[in-house]
């Protein structure tokens, strides 16, 4: 049993991204399909797509990384800030951009997952799932 199922996927992103691996595969699930959606809108990842298992239920997600032009990384730095201990929420208004704008936070809302910039342009306040730059 998985107790922290967003930081299992932050570091399979964050260990293939060490060894510069192309794609990584994540078991799915809502918030981490959402997670995923924002990565490649923001820009950190190619795309992404859901993954049907043959021997059962469950699936998978199988993300494309993103690398720059001398293959060095997009993503540099990648921190679980909310944890099943401890719940890290803020509101619209407090949302600051993380290291000058060039990295996101990502924010569970009763609007779905979104970056810091989207819920600061809709005024939404949220659970912060994770920072990345």
């Amino acid at each position: 049993m998985m107790t922290d199922p967003i930081a299992d996927m932050l570091t399979r992103i964050r260990n293939a991204v060490r060894i510069e691996r192309a794609t990584v595969e994540i078991p799915s699930s809502k918030v981490k399909r959402g997670v995923a959606d924002v990565l490649k809108r923001e820009g950190f990842i190619w795309d992404w797509r859901e993954i049907e298992s043959e021997s059962g239920p469950s699936s998978k997600l199988h993300l494309e990384l993103k690398y720059g032009p001398n293959g060095e990384r997009l993503i540099r730095h990648i921190r679980r800030v909310s944890s099943p201990g401890k719940r890290v929420y803020s509101r619209s208004v407090l949302l600051r951009p993380v290291l000058g704008g060039l990295g996101i936070s990502i924010l569970s809302t009763s609007s779905g997952v979104v970056s810091d910039r989207e819920a600061r342009q809709r005024k939404l306040g949220g659970e912060v799932l994770c920072e990345l730059w």
